[in-house]
């Protein structure tokens, strides 16, 4: 009798295996002859090793599917079986999106996150073109969301090895001391924004596992001196309230095989009178450059409660 070990650490076990373990149950019917083990991340399988070398190609596929939707019901499992005896094809059945727009990534609980205006479609195509990519605009637009669905895209693709989300602290005066708690605790509130639309993406089990293990890292923007950040999707949020030398020093750690998309709101600079955002300064001399590409999105972007576009109209920020 062989013997099959595989880790499970790259899905989530809970949505892998179902509900009350239906989807395992259904599993192992397909496979009678084997015998199945599964303990947390980890699964063990025993039999014939013909058997188990049928078993490993249909389980990479259900594996790829549960990477790719955070998803998997019977029917799901049935239709990548049928694909799997009729033609030996590897691609499964894809939830539909309303629309017909190609998803961005499929999120938790079966949410489906597409671009919702022109100018997020645009972040998303330019993205595959250019290396750095700076979004430009004001509350409600969706520049943050978007930049964090396109680098789980990249990471679930396979693209890149890791995601970093970073934030100036500004709020915080970069002097965390009179704050309670540890350094973690001093700025994650800074960092809730990036961790919001994190819990929409990734499934919980699966999120907590990749920040415990630096897969996915949030860390304030002065955390990056020094470094140098390569096969890794790097977010750049409130890249208005970064100076001319800390967003200097942010994007010169850029490595050969990364990718940074720049958010911020050029009328909601948070920096002290006497200092100048380094947002304003990079656009003006990083126009026009190739592999740089700057996309200014408007009122008409603005995906919150409609309210939102008014208001923001009222005090003349579009």
């Amino acid at each position: 009798m062989s013997e099959v070990k595989i880790n499970l650490e790259q899905v989530d076990p809970s949505v892998l295996w179902g509900p009350e373990n239906e989807n395992f149950e259904l599993i192992r019917k397909q496979f009678p002859k084997l015998k199945m083990v599964a303990r947390g991340t980890d699964f063990k399988v025993l039999g014939d090793i013909n058997e188990l070398a049928t078993f490993q190609s249909y389980f990479q596929s259900i594996l790829a599917h549960v990477e790719k939707f955070n998803r998997l019901n019977p029917h799901d499992i049935e239709n990548i079986f049928d694909i799997k005896k009729s033609d030996g094809e590897e691609k499964t059945e894809e939830p539909s999106s309303k629309g017909g727009e190609e998803p961005l990534v499929f999120g938790a609980n079966g949410l489906i996150i597409k671009a919702r205006t022109p100018n997020q479609r645009k972040m998303a195509d330019s993205i595959t073109k250019n290396d750095i990519l700076f979004a430009i605009g004001p509350a409600g637009t969706g520049k943050t969301y978007t930049a964090v669905a396109l680098a789980v895209r990249a990471l679930k693709n396979k693209e890149v090895k890791r995601i970093i989300l970073t934030r100036p602290a500004v709020e915080a005066g970069e002097n965390l001391g009179f704050l309670p708690g540890d350094l973690k605790e001093k700025v994650d509130p800074y960092l809730r924004p990036l961790y919001d639309a994190l819990d929409d993406m990734i499934p919980t089990e699966r999120l907590k596992y990749m920040l415990e293990n630096r897969v996915i890292e949030v860390a304030p923007l002065a955390f990056m001196r020094g470094r140098t950040l390569d096969n890794c999707f790097v977010i750049l949020d409130e890249a208005q309230n970064a100076t001319d030398l800390q967003l200097k020093m942010f994007l010169t750690r850029m490595g050969p095989t990364a990718k940074f998309i720049v958010t911020g709101d050029v009328t909601q600079i948070d920096l002290p009178k006497k200092q100048q955002s380094g947002l304003n300064t990079a656009i003006k001399l990083l126009d026009n450059i190739e592999g740089i590409d700057i996309i200014y999105l408007s009122g008409s972007d603005v995906v919150r409660h409609k309210l939102v576009r008014r208001i923001l109209a009222a005090y003349g920020d579009i």
